[in-house]
């Protein structure tokens, strides 16, 4: 298990605790009472540092290496039966975007993803999660089939930002992801949006418009992140931590401000730290959600989905 700069305290018990039961089997003593303290000192400082986050660390949890990501809630919230799709049908199968088929229950959905990697192979081979024009292409071509056979669709979000390359730049970057928006907004079968964690830029927003945009406890969204905030701002990334916190982009701040509609309850320390408990909590959300959503008119839904948005920020004509 890696642990974060503010999870030092915990470690440092956790090592204790290790060496303690050591000690215990190599002599062969009774450490039963100190191991118990220990444990109780351990959940009360869990308490203690995971109550009080600073956006900041909530942005570093978000980003755990640790942390599930969607392959890993795709396996786990269909129980393998998931088929995957590939390509946009016109320049190639971004990596850094998955999608396709699979079964929730007894209801089938199209899901959509941004996929980072475990390692530093895996992560060079989905683009750390940034996808180029023809991601954005193929998660349109996927929704339209959704739409085709009436079918709910469910995006997992997790981008840095979409790719920012130049060859990126070329093939229509920003029309892509502005297409997708536009198109989202008038698909008539339901849209799911989680945040499941980092939820970046124009990056999010391209598999981001829905009926329902649900944030995990340990997330952030936002328009860009802390760093490039701050590198704007003060010329250097010292200013994160400051930025994070202007930015409100905690999952707090986002439903205090009529962004996202929920927040689903991580485990303590994480949704890495009890996968289990995060595919549940995410699934009875999703089953929630869409009991609502299949209930209304498409044409209500639309509307209700274009007012949603229209009434995000302020403006003048």
């Amino acid at each position: 298990m890696e642990y974060l700069d503010f999870e030092a305290p915990i470690k440092e018990l956790i090592d204790q605790l290790d060496k303690t039961v050591g000690i215990g089997k190599d002599t062969k003593s009774n450490v039963n009472d100190l191991k118990k303290e220990l444990e109780r000192k351990i959940k009360t400082k869990k308490k203690e540092i995971y109550s009080n986050l600073s956006p900041w660390q909530i942005v570093q949890l978000s980003r755990h290496p640790n942390r599930p990501y969607t392959l890993d809630y795709i396996k786990n919230l269909t129980n393998n039966q998931f088929i995957e799709l590939h390509g946009d049908r016109n320049f190639r199968d971004d990596k850094a975007m998955v999608g396709g088929w699979g079964k929730i229950g007894d209801r089938t959905f199209m899901i959509i993803g941004q996929q980072k990697g475990k390692n530093t192979k895996e992560r060079q081979y989905r683009n750390f999660g940034m996808a180029n024009p023809e991601g954005y292409r193929k998660a349109l071509r996927l929704m339209k089939m959704a739409e085709k056979f009436n079918k709910p669709i469910i995006t997992l979000i997790d981008t840095p930002g979409a790719y920012p390359g130049l060859e990126a730049e070329s093939r229509g970057q920003g029309e892509a992801i502005a297409r997708n928006i536009y198109e989202m907004m008038q698909l008539n079968v339901p849209i799911l949006c989680f945040i499941i964690g980092e939820g970046a830029s124009g990056g999010a927003l391209g598999i981001g418009v829905g009926d329902k945009i649900i944030m995990l406890e340990n997330t952030w969204y936002s328009v860009i992140s802390p760093e490039s905030c701050s590198s704007i701002l003060w010329r250097n990334w010292n200013n994160k931590e400051t930025a994070a916190k202007a930015l409100k982009l905690t999952p707090k701040d986002m439903l205090k401000n009529n962004l996202i509609d929920a927040i689903v309850k991580e485990p303590l320390g994480g949704a890495h730290n009890d996968p289990k408990k995060i595919y549940k909590n995410i699934t009875l959300e999703i089953n929630k959600q869409i009991e609502k959503l299949v209930n209304i008119k498409s044409e209500k839904r639309i509307k209700n989905r274009i007012n949603k948005f229209s009434k995000m920020g302020i403006y003048s004509n």
